[in-house]
């Protein structure tokens, strides 16, 4: 009963911070200007494409697809500086996406979903660099590499293709009824 008392807090609190932020000057600039909004979406499109195009490459390279005779260590050195800028760019944008319609967003269940995969991305990255990818040396020329290497590249594969189309379903859920 505690738990529930504590969650109910929480969501509250959550609620308030998100009606607060809604309510600022540059929330409102952000959803109300005839042309931010929309370059912001852009960008955060592009930016994505960016990202996601880099890292399916190295994926599929993990799964053994694509760039066979390429060591796994050179494909990723070769695209990892631009993942991170399209990174970089996404994540502000999509922050930016955020501020300028908090409590619509944060209520809509895609975006939710979409925010629990980002951590599951995250998680399936950093699984990758600590527990597999250290062993690089003993599989790195390999066409097809270990299970372990293959299992990170299709769930990262399916991790972001998920989230792109979550990103999309987002605008088609109904806003919340106050």
């Amino acid at each position: 009963m505690a738990a529930l008392a504590t969650r109910a807090r929480n969501d509250r609190v959550l609620a308030q911070l998100f009606h607060a932020l809604n309510e600022t000057a540059f929330s409102t600039r952000l959803r109300e200007s005839d042309w931010t909004f929309s370059a912001i979406e852009t960008v955060h499109v592009l930016s994505i494409t960016v990202m996601a195009g880099t890292i399916a490459l190295v994926d599929l390279r993990l799964l053994g697809v694509l760039f066979r005779r390429q060591r796994v260590s050179r494909v990723t050195v070769q695209v990892t500086p631009v993942t991170w800028i399209g990174f970089v760019l996404m994540a502000a944008s999509g922050t930016l996406l955020f501020i300028a319609e908090p409590e619509k967003a944060a209520a809509n269940p895609a975006f939710q979903i979409k925010l629990a995969l980002l951590l599951a991305a995250a998680l399936n990255l950093v699984v990758f660099h600590r527990l597999v990818f250290r062993n690089v040396g003993v599989w790195d020329e390999h066409p097809t590499p270990p299970a372990a290497v293959r299992l990170c590249g299709a769930a990262s594969l399916l991790l972001w293709s998920a989230i792109i189309v979550l990103g999309r379903v987002i605008a088609y859920f109904p806003e919340p009824v106050s």
